[in-house]
């Protein structure tokens, strides 16, 4: 069969790019398609590949400024020509579902999540932005919705990251999801067993993963923590963060290693669709302390590997890191790291070959 591989854009890294760097393992032939490519700031990995773009990659900063051009960016996938491909595999929390096929072509679409601005985190946009964005969006959002849709039911198959998405999936698209843990890195370095004297959180510094509250928290509690990660937020969390609050940026691997082994806890405040970050600590034996909302109930056992906190407010963190540091949890670093194992990424491509194989084999037979 002739692949073809779609994803939204290709500008960083995240969580997102790991899967379709997964997707490349499988199919390391077949071509990428998306809608703008950065080479600076896109995966190491993609560089030589035959990445492929719409016609927005000619607008000027267009690979900068692309979430701008939402409204151009359902015509601008639709107008890609993939008539060509047997099997289309695309990997979407955008617009990317929307690509036209063949009428016997097979598309499965690895859902991270239906657009979140556009649905269910829509009002949570509106209140973070300014009054030009606010009163564009407002009008341009119930148009947006209807293409998304639209866009949605050209899906044959639908694989969700977790759970929590295949409920967001039938309630916007009414579609059915099969679920897929997607691979995460599992660190295979030597556990220390003594505890270290500071918290991690590692993240993207944009407002809805929530890293003000472990600022707010860490601060008030005077308790050290490690932000590893840059962002839009990057300046507001620096002016409410007290002298116990360390800001590391980016990270090389040796670096994040090291913090992984050493560190106390890993502090979660985020509602994450999956969130990869969780089992990367877990797998280096950190108990993680997450907001119980999202992707972290299905990826922390509470009390065993980790504990949840009810509120997404500063003073329910606290709570939880106070009770953490009083009461401690069930497993030992040894036990977290084992229950890691069920999200590796080796695991992963087992479970997407096969779920790939027996579509194909059912769309043969019928």
């Amino acid at each position: 069969m002739k692949v073809a591989l779609v994803h939204d854009w290709l500008v960083s890294v995240g969580g997102a790019e790991k899967v379709l760097y997964d997707f490349h393992l499988l199919f390391p032939d077949a071509p990428i398609y998306t809608l703008v490519y950065n080479e600076k700031g896109a995966p190491k990995w993609t560089k030589n590949l035959d990445i492929r773009t719409t016609r927005l990659q000619k607008l000027p900063f267009a690979n900068r400024l692309y979430k701008n051009l939402l409204t151009l960016m359902p015509k601008a996938w639709e107008e890609l020509d993939l008539t060509e491909y047997d099997l289309i595999i695309s990997s979407s929390s955008s617009f990317a579902k929307s690509v036209i096929t063949r009428n016997d072509a097979i598309h499965i679409c690895y859902c991270h999540s239906p657009i979140r601005y556009v649905w269910d985190q829509y009002y949570e946009y509106m209140n973070g932005s300014n009054f030009l964005k606010r009163f564009v969006f407002k009008h341009a959002v119930e148009k947006l919705r209807v293409l998304d849709y639209i866009g949605a039911q050209r899906v044959d198959y639908y694989v969700a990251n977790s759970h929590n998405i295949a409920k967001r999936i039938k309630k916007f698209y009414n579609r059915d999801a099969d679920v897929i843990y997607p691979g995460c890195p599992i660190n295979d370095f030597p556990l220390k067993e003594t505890e270290g004297d500071y918290y991690l959180t590692v993240s993207r510094l944009v407002y809805y993963k929530r890293i003000d509250l472990a600022v707010k928290a860490c601060t008030k509690l005077k308790k050290k923590l490690v932000i590893v990660g840059k962002g839009g937020e990057d300046k507001n969390l620096r002016s409410i963060a007290g002298d116990t609050i360390v800001f590391k940026g980016f990270c090389s691997d040796e670096e994040l290693k090291d913090l992984y082994i050493n560190a106390k806890a890993f502090l979660f405040p985020g509602n994450e669709d999956f969130g990869i970050t969780p089992v990367e600590a877990q797998s280096a034996g950190l108990p993680v302390l997450a907001y119980g909302k999202g992707g972290a109930l299905e990826t922390v056992l509470d009390g065993k590997t980790g504990l949840f906190f009810n509120e997404q407010t500063p003073e329910s963190l606290e709570e939880c890191i106070l009770r953490f540091e009083e009461e401690g949890i069930e497993y030992n670093k040894h036990k977290i790291r084992e229950h890691s194992l069920s999200f590796s990424e080796e695991r992963f491509l087992n479970e997407f070959k096969e779920y790939i194989d027996n579509i194909v084999e059912k769309v043969r037979l019928n």
